[in-house]
């Protein structure tokens, strides 16, 4: 009986296992940041946020409507004439006629809640396209480097291949085979490192998509041979800083927060203001009867319109207290605001400085990693011929991996930050 059991509950296992099928992707940056947008569970919070926002825009607009409610009673009583039953039922509609503005002034801040909250949206989708950005440019640069040390672990192979040849027939000493050999195995060590951080950098990516990570990601490589078009379609300056004031969401989420606070003034000041609002109702009773068995139909139908007015008179300060304080928070958002052109700006120099050295650096790297690997190739050609020792090849190859590295992280730094200052300039991410 356990042995069946146990059987079952395996087998369920196995069912599960297989059930959950992993999927397969290939993705370019655009695709990531595609199902990034459609994926992630911070943005649907957000949206239903900005939903729930425009339905209290949506409720705060009906609030101009007048309001109707039923009644409906029904009472029993006991009195010297034994039980007797009656009722009453009555329709009732009330409208406010004015205000203070606050009405109006209500629905224009509910409105203003949802446009910013769009902005914000916007803002997350910004942050996110910059870390994916972030994480795929990684994933390209281990895997260019990938791809360069396994030539140089090929070449790596064949020079302790000859090595061992060379030293049977003692033309070279055990240390330089010793060496070779040990250049070899950290080759080899190169490559498994750089294929564990690609692993490592595509779970991370797998994170910002909202992905399975047991799903499968491949990634799509774009044209990376060529950089200076990132170099010449480098607007000026004062063009980055003036583009960047135009869009970025930061700006505009502290003009709304700067409306929204000119709104809580006219709200608090509202409150100085007498409050109308008519009133109409229309009733009657219901039948009625008694422990004698007499009834009747009681009373005619009542009719009533009415106007009132409520006047603030003396509220203990609260409301110039609420409008000072308004007023102050307006200040702050005024002084907010400030500090976030200030900071914009700053910013987007910052950017722009930062593309301008990255590209310095690559082009010097680039000149460096074309110079090395030319004078690895030859040195590798003189050391078959036996024209150098074991040392001098060694070393030049050091010098070539050192500066191999050194192009690729520069390469991709400009790369990076170039689409970080398209980013801040409200230009879709291409590669």
């Amino acid at each position: 009986m356990k042995k069946a059991i146990t059987s079952v509950f395996v087998f369920l296992f196995v069912c599960s296992v297989f059930g959950q099928e992993s999927r397969s992707y290939q993705f370019s940056l655009e695709d990531c940041l595609r199902f990034a947008v459609a994926n992630s569970y911070e943005r649907k919070s957000m949206e239903l946020t900005g939903q729930s926002l425009e339905t209290t825009y949506e409720q705060s607009k009906l609030q101009r409507l007048p309001n109707v409610s039923a009644s409906l009673g029904e009472n029993f009583s006991n009195n010297a004439n034994g039980w007797s039953v009656s009722g009453n039922v009555g329709v009732g509609s009330s409208v406010t006629i004015y205000q203070g503005g606050n009405i109006n002034n209500t629905i224009e801040q509910s409105r203003l809640n949802v446009e910013r909250n769009e902005v914000q949206l916007e803002r997350y989708d910004d942050q996110l396209a910059i870390q994916i950005l972030q994480s795929f440019l990684t994933i390209l640069g281990n895997q260019e480097l990938l791809n360069y040390q396994l030539e140089v672990l090929n070449t790596s192979r064949e020079q302790m291949k000859q090595g061992q040849v060379r030293y049977k027939v003692g033309s070279i000493l055990e240390s330089d085979l010793l060496l070779l050999e040990a250049q070899y195995y950290s080759d080899s060590n190169n490559v498994v490192d750089t294929r564990i951080n690609i692993d490592n950098n595509l779970l991370d990516l797998k994170v910002l998509l909202s992905m399975d990570p047991t799903d499968e990601l491949g990634i799509i490589s774009p044209d990376t041979e060529n950089l200076d078009n990132l170099k010449e379609t480098l607007p000026t300056e004062e063009e980055a800083i003036n583009l960047a004031m135009d869009y970025m969401p930061e700006l505009r989420m502290s003009d709304y927060d700067i409306r929204l606070a000119e709104k809580s003034v006219d709200m608090a000041r509202g409150n100085y203001f007498p409050s109308i609002s008519a009133n109409a109702n229309v009733g009657m009773g219901l039948l009625s009867f008694d422990q004698s068995g007499n009834s009747q139909w009681y009373g005619k139908p009542t009719e009533s319109v009415g106007v009132s007015m409520s006047i603030p008179i003396y509220s203990r300060g609260q409301t110039k207290a609420n409008v000072k304080k308004s007023r102050i928070a307006l200040e702050q958002a005024e002084l907010d605001y400030e500090q976030s052109v200030l900071t914009v700006r700053q910013t987007v120099v910052q950017a722009y400085r930062n593309v301008v050295s990255a590209y310095n650096a690559y082009k010097v790297a680039q000149v460096r990693e074309n110079a090395y690997s030319k004078s690895f190739n030859a040195y590798n050609l003189q050391y078959q011929y036996g024209s150098i020792t074991t040392v001098d090849l060694l070393q030049q190859q050091n010098n070539y991996l050192n500066a191999l590295n050194n192009y690729i992280q520069n390469k991709y730094s400009l790369v990076m930050k170039r689409k970080i200052l398209d980013v801040y300039m409200g230009v879709p991410i291409k590669l």
